[in-house]
């Protein structure tokens, strides 16, 4: 990456501020760096990186500054310091460097910030000259591990009030040997030092505090000016390879969101695992559409589609339906533990043709355990069937078990194997469907760190040091999974 001169990053930093609404400008005593591992547009559409940024400003004598990875940054090292936004400060000022992580990719960004601030990547390798570095966010609901062998501590499950405690007991311990000795005692806190690689239990929030939403809007976030919050949280479905199944499902009233919904908003997005089990969200969607809103949601269940919600998307200004097949084939749906049909599929291009939506947004996995291109064949086959009723585009992704599901230990179909599948789809649906892919490689990478553990968060250090291209985790991913138990990769 060149390296970006600080008086031309101030400037990108002073424009974005001016653009941003709702920001809370606050300045305390004890301050911390939240972080996301992701260029700004991305972090700032994170809920979850929002919602803890607003719980950390609403702290007596506690504040954050907000900080990136820096736009077009590559995968090896940065040149150069990462600097908060509020007020251009180099990470390693700050005394706690507080992380929202996503998704296993994103922990080589991880590594790039820490050594951006000279912050030493690994946990072993810090002592109370350096910034404590904690940890949390949607990964931790699938497996935290390999983050362990970066961040001191991490919040295992749900951080909106638990957060804020981990940063009390920071803010107060005196050092960071007793920081640990109190963070062990927390329920829903990974301490790795202490814990080794024993997991605690997923925290849980008080009802309460439902639902999470943006605290500040901005036309430059991935989502761009569009007010998020939560419809429900949680998923009561059983599906074989999700690390929400099963869990409790909480609703919020329709009525207490159209509240939050701030004076002016244009876009208002809907979020949640399973919103279209959202038994008033139809309602909400007309609601919101009536005050001229318009309304963005997470991907919808095909079997949960009705006319009401379908028809509200319209006038809500959607042009879109988005929802998901998961497996090409019916009988590998079965096998995942998902009640859709070819019929279901067909009812959603009908119902977005009838109701004047311009296109069709299908997401679908390949390289499922015992798939064959016979499934994917089948699969093909409905596609082109749903592409004469509307304008198809096909989202396409490999399958990476993950730890905690039915499906956790499933190997990895092989890079060959997912990329012809994909091949196999993309030919068969020339000039019938848009095909979009995720790289088969870094699925495999994504696949390593899903079933990893504490080394395989040394190997994502290593190869990011190494140059972070593919190879580099390649190598390193494949000497952690073949070292000796205990040993160190590095």
């Amino acid at each position: 990456m060149r390296e970006a001169r600080p008086d031309r990053y101030a400037a990108l930093v002073r424009r974005r501020l001016g653009r941003e609404i709702g920001r809370i400008d606050k300045q305390a005593p004890f301050a911390v760096a939240l972080a996301y591992p992701a260029s700004y547009a991305v972090g700032m559409s994170s809920l979850g990186f929002q919602r803890i940024y607003r719980a950390i400003q609403a702290e007596p004598d506690m504040a954050c500054e907000r900080a990136f990875l820096p736009d077009r940054a590559g995968s090896g090292s940065l040149r150069g310091p990462v600097l908060s936004y509020e007020r251009l400060r180099p990470l390693g000022d700050f005394p706690v460097v507080a992380f929202s992580v996503a998704y296993e990719l994103e922990l080589g960004a991880l590594v790039q910030m820490l050594g951006a601030a000279r912050i030493p990547g690994l946990r072993e390798q810090r002592d109370e000259r350096h910034p404590f570095v904690l940890a949390g966010g949607p990964l931790t609901f699938a497996n935290p591990l390999p983050l362990g062998a970066l961040a001191d501590a991490v919040v295992v499950g749900e951080a909106d009030a638990l957060g804020v405690q981990v940063l009390r007991v920071l803010r107060d311990a005196g050092g960071r040997r007793a920081a640990l000795h109190q963070l062990a005692a927390l329920a829903g806190v990974f301490v790795p030092a202490r814990h080794g690689s024993s997991l605690p239990e997923l925290a849980r929030c008080d009802d309460a505090l439902l639902p999470a939403f943006s605290a500040i809007s901005t036309p430059e976030a991935e989502l761009g000016d569009m007010f998020l919050v939560e419809a429900e949280r949680g998923c009561s479905r059983g599906c074989a390879y999700c690390v929400m199944r099963r869990s409790a499902m909480r609703t919020v009233a329709a009525e207490r969101i159209l509240e939050l919904v701030p004076p002016g908003a244009k876009r208002v997005g809907l979020v949640g695992a399973a919103v279209s089990d959202h038994p008033r969200i139809g309602w909400l969607v007309r609601a919101l559409a009536q005050r001229g809103i318009e309304v963005g949601l997470s991907s919808l269940r095909p079997d949960r589609l009705s006319e009401e919600l379908v028809a509200a998307l319209r006038p809500a200004r959607s042009r879109t339906l988005t929802t998901a097949l998961d497996a090409p084939s019916a009988r590998l749906r079965e096998r995942l533990g998902r009640d859709v049909s070819e019929e279901h599929a067909l009812r959603a291009a009908e119902l977005a043709r009838e109701h004047g939506l311009l296109r069709l947004k299908l997401y679908l996995m390949v390289g499922l355990p015992g798939e064959t291109d016979a499934d994917v064949d089948e699969g093909a086959a409905l596609v082109t069937r749903l592409s004469r009723l509307v304008p198809v585009s096909l989202g396409v992704a490999p399958f990476c078990a993950k730890r905690g599901t039915p499906l956790q230990g499933q190997p990895y179909a092989g890079i060959g194997t997912v990329g012809a599948r994909i091949a196999r789809l993309r030919r068969a649906l020339a000039g019938r469907a848009e095909v979009r892919a995720t790289s088969p490689r870094w699925a495999w990478v994504e696949h390593a760190l899903a079933q990893g553990g504490l080394r395989q968060g040394q190997a994502v250090w290593k190869a990011v040091c190494e140059g972070g291209r593919f190879r580099d985790y390649q190598a390193a991913l494949a000497h952690a999974a073949t070292a000796p138990a205990g040993a160190s990769v590095l």
